[in-house]
């Protein structure tokens, strides 16, 4: 039984805690600083709490000390402190950050490290990245590659169309720090809620516009072999006008304490909530110019004996799948590991990536 250290309390990394923990496989210990939060933990007889203090290095090193991997589900402004104890501790790290700065610094940490570093590990980036990958490998050569994700709820009732499902704080960085695009063939910096567009799916509506992270480290792999690449959050129309506004006319990017107190008191959090994943790929294949895509929706259901969000389950099923794989051999062990390096059938067939297979849940549903 491996041991892991889980950081951060909060819905996604109790989440993670519980679909590792009713594996049998793993022992969990879910680090807070927080005593409030640690309290609100799922009891289980594989999951432990502990008090820890991020700030503390020392503590967290102890923390990780004989532990196999850190999992980090903390704010994204707290993971390079993260990554920098498991590299002191010898352990493997993972995070879900879409942060770019805190990636780059991952990737420094990783360099001649005996063991896995494996940052973005959740939805995107993270899982767009392994599917996006899966379908550009198809080709013999690329055009394009269209990357698009939202967390929507299913029941739209204000006028951004939309309730909270995931962390503010990772929400607001993604629509206020720049975003990474590749526009004929040159990697570049384009800002963020901006190139709007519409599309439909299953009878739906959606806009997407630029966010940041999205593209995780995939850009820069596919740089100099894709003419066009780029990563859009989709949400119900409306949204971005109105976003826009808060950001720009009334200043709310530079006052982000603002713009997250104004979010958590107006914005209702929701479990009814389902994930769109949309991935459109254009290039050569024996000289024709073709096209493969990849359209999904994930909803709210149990998992692991609990109910759980879509943004839940597909997020902590993502970090859980990369962290089977790798205790499985099926990673690198150590250095720098990168999403577009996971096979998408070795993730689908994991235990914890089927819940990102319609077949294989309407199966289950069958029996």
């Amino acid at each position: 039984m491996k041991e892991i250290l889980v950081i951060g309390a909060g819905k996604i990394g109790g989440a993670i805690a519980l679909m590792l923990a009713e594996t049998g496989d793993y022992k969990v210990v879910i680090a807070d600083r927080s005593e409030e939060q640690l309290a609100k933990i799922e009891r289980h007889s594989a999951i432990t709490t502990a008090a820890i203090d991020i700030a503390d290095r020392d503590a967290l090193i102890e923390g990780l000390s004989g532990k196999f991997a850190v999992l980090s589900a903390a704010p994204f402004n707290l993971t390079g402190s993260i990554a920098e104890a498991a590299l002191k501790a010898g352990v493997h790290y993972l995070d879900l950050t879409e942060d770019v700065a805190t990636t780059k610094l991952v990737e420094q940490l990783a360099q001649g490290a005996n063991t896995a570093f494996i940052p973005q590990c959740g939805l995107a980036p993270g899982f767009i990245s392994i599917v996006a990958n899966d379908l550009a490998k198809r080709f013999d050569s690329l055009d394009s590659v269209r990357m698009r994700v939202g967390a929507l709820p299913q029941y739209p009732s204000n006028a951004l169309n939309y309730n909270l499902t995931w962390s503010t704080d990772g929400l607001i960085n993604e629509y206020i720090e720049p975003c990474e695009a590749i526009v004929e063939g040159k990697l570049i910096t384009v800002p963020a809620m901006e190139e709007r567009e519409e599309f439909s799916l299953d009878g739906v509506t959606y806009e997407a516009f630029n966010t940041s992270g999205g593209l995780g480290t995939l850009a820069k792999t596919l740089e100099g072999r894709v003419r066009t690449m780029n990563y859009r959050t989709i949400r119900y129309p409306g949204h971005q006008a109105i976003i826009k506004a808060l950001l720009n006319d009334l200043n709310l990017k530079n006052r982000r304490d603002v713009l997250k107190d104004l979010f958590e008191n107006a914005l209702p959090a929701t479990m009814q909530d389902v994930v769109v994943v949309f991935v459109t790929v254009c290039g050569w294949k024996d000289g024709r110019y073709m096209q493969e895509t990849y359209a999904n929706k994930v909803y709210a259901r149990v998992v692991s004996g609990r109910k759980m969000s879509a943004i839940q389950i597909t997020t902590a099923a993502g970090i859980a799948t990369v962290l089977d794989l790798l205790a499985n051999g099926k990673l690198p062990a150590k250095g720098f590991v990168r999403q577009e390096e996971i096979a998408l059938a070795d993730f689908l067939s994991n235990r914890f990536g089927r819940v990102y297979d319609p077949e294989a849940l309407r199966l289950k549903e069958a029996v």
